[in-house]
């Protein structure tokens, strides 16, 4: 194992390398390997071992790079939600399971805007991996901080039953925070006589400790024996929490049913609008066309009947001024005529 150390130099330089655009992650992996390896070798590499992540992985980490409140929204709605299962409270859960579709399809938004800035657009698929990776954070606790670490290498999914599998999903596992254990019953305390400040529980059992506990003796047997028998509150047993994540599960996928309906009936009318629009289109084409040629043959006629109105002025300019002539003979004959 690497050293604690060690490990955090790691963690320091993978955040680096998994906050870069995807295409340039190799030469910066590479370059980032170089300086490290002359520092120390094996930390050297460590850098190379750092595998290149998927498009959605990429996708979630510029989420928690760029978008921090998006991903502290699905944190805290994750909190809830995992106290309402653990409380088995059905309604609570229903209500949470809405406001979650809501979140997810605003983060998902968020995801796409991002990757776009950093110039690359996510598919739907990419966009639906995107989508698990982040309901598995508001499931469960470890792939919570997976995706908060910012070094997912791959996405991820979870029930909220069963513990997410973490395994070769995320850089430098080593340095991720640790989570709280999978709810076990946890044992009450119970007074005996003479040792009313020491309490134990069964092997596998969450203890309980006050300040002293680390200087009291272990129980003897009959104190077990005491403890085993006492009614005990526990947490709601897996098949029990299973059926209140199906519930849940069940309304989601009936609302998404609906949605999907809904977005199916849009499409259609979408369809019969374009349908109408390009009849329309091709209407208005022929019409256009048909004012084209009426168009053309009106600006011939006005270039022919321009010409002949320019020729026709010409000639009545022509006959004035033989009219002005003639009028000027007839006068300059009367004027003689009158002379003699």
């Amino acid at each position: 194992m690497m050293a604690d150390m060690d490990e955090e130099a790691l963690a320091g330089i993978a955040n680096g390398l998994y906050a870069c655009p995807l295409d340039d992650f190799v030469a910066a992996r590479t370059a980032a390997a170089k300086e490290a390896a002359g520092r120390d070798k094996g930390l050297g590499a460590a850098v190379r071992g750092l595998a290149k992540p998927s498009v959605g992985a990429w996708a979630v980490n510029m989420l928690v790079l760029h978008r921090p409140d998006v991903l502290d929204e699905l944190a805290d709605l994750g909190t809830r939600m995992r106290a309402a299962q653990a409380s088995l409270d059905a309604p609570a859960l229903r209500d949470l399971g809405r406001e979650r579709r809501t979140l997810l399809a605003s983060a998902v938004d968020a995801a796409r805007t991002v990757a776009g800035s950093q110039g690359r657009q996510l598919s739907d698929t990419v966009a639906g991996d995107v989508e698990e990776t982040l309901r598995a954070l508001t499931a469960d606790e470890g792939a919570a901080a997976a995706v908060r670490s910012g070094r997912l290498l791959k996405t991820l999914s979870a029930d909220g039953v069963s513990a997410a599998d973490l395994d070769g999903m995320v850089a430098v596992p080593g340095a991720l925070p640790a989570t709280p254990a999978a709810a076990h019953p946890v044992l009450a305390s119970v007074p005996t006589s003479g040792n009313s400040d020491t309490e134990n529980s069964r092997p596998g059992k969450k203890q309980r400790t006050t300040p002293e506990a680390g200087s009291q003796p272990r129980p003897t047997r009959p104190r077990l024996e005491a403890v085993r028998q006492t009614p005990r509150p526990a947490s709601p047993p897996l098949l029990e929490r299973a059926r209140a994540a199906l519930e849940v599960a069940e309304e989601e996928a009936s609302e998404a049913a609906g949605h999907a309906v809904d977005l199916q009936a849009e499409a259609e009318q979408t369809t019969a609008d374009i349908a109408r629009l390009q009849e329309e289109t091709a209407d208005l084409r022929g019409r256009l066309k048909t004012a084209e040629a009426e168009l053309d043959q009106s600006k011939k006629r006005l270039a022919a009947v321009a010409a002949e109105a320019k020729q026709a002025a010409r000639a009545a300019d022509k006959a004035a001024r033989a009219a002005v002539l003639a009028q000027e003979r007839v006068l300059r004959l009367d004027h003689r005529e009158a002379g003699t």
